[in-house]
């Protein structure tokens, strides 16, 4: 058992190593990568069309590489904006790696691109420990599958830089509990900004795009405590957006 847990941790460092690497090469090419992580059905293809359309509107270069374990339907609906965007299949991997990212990158990745959304494997487990070289980790949830989501996943939630709602059109058809939530995400990730969205009306889609056109001119993002080492958890409330 130790063995299995040694090795596992030794690929996490190893990952982790080379997610710096892509990083920082990546900033050379004045690339900003934003990791969107969520269950399946959480609404991630519908928000992230709306955020390539609008980058497309705004005249910022952006693309998005979808990952999912089979079909290209993700991809062909994200074309459609515009921006540049490739799918990966994972083989049945729950999660992609940083060599993965980068291994898709070459030659495809257009020069200028400012922005890059990957659309990470739909579940909120295998991909949590994985850092791919982003810039700002996007965890989601939609209003409809309950307020406990972050206590469920503390891991994804605990990393996550900011956590972004969707379907806020559906909450009060679907019984959400907004502060229930927030205090959820209060217990594991304290003080991270939570942004409220609908991509179906727009809400929210401009608050995102601004928060990662944000973090490519090198503004501060939050600081997730599981992320600091020999960090106490602090008691700040989470800054809550609703656009």
């Amino acid at each position: 058992m130790c063995q299995v847990a040694d090795l596992q941790q030794a690929v996490l460092v190893k990952n982790d190593e080379r997610a710096a690497d892509l990083r920082a090469e990546l900033a050379l090419r004045g690339t900003t990568v934003i990791n969107l992580l969520s269950s399946p059905g959480s609404g991630k293809t519908a928000l992230l069309e709306a955020e390539l359309a609008h980058a497309r509107t705004a005249g910022v270069p952006v693309a998005a590489l979808t990952a999912d374990l089979a079909t290209e339907n993700d991809a062909v609906r994200l074309a459609r904006s515009g921006a540049p965007v490739k799918q990966v299949h994972t083989d049945g991997l729950c999660h992609l790696e940083a060599d993965m990212l980068r291994a898709h990158l070459d030659g495809w990745l257009p020069d200028g691109t400012r922005l890059l959304f990957v659309e990470n494997v739909g579940n909120l487990v295998c991909p949590a420990s994985y850092d791919l070289g982003e810039s700002l980790r996007v965890v989601l949830a939609s209003v409809t599958e309950g307020e406990d989501k972050p206590l469920k996943y503390p891991t994804a939630f605990g990393l996550a830089q900011l956590v972004v709602v969707t379907k806020s059109d559906l909450a009060e058809a679907a019984g959400f509990q907004e502060n229930a939530f927030l205090t959820n995400v209060q217990q594991v990730n304290p003080g991270v900004e939570v942004l409220f969205t609908s991509a179906r009306r727009g809400q929210g889609v401009g608050e995102l795009a601004a928060r990662a056109l944000a973090v490519a001119e090198g503004g501060t993002v939050h600081r997730p405590v599981m992320a600091r080492t020999g960090t106490a958890h602090s008691h700040h409330a989470p800054a809550v957006t609703h656009p």
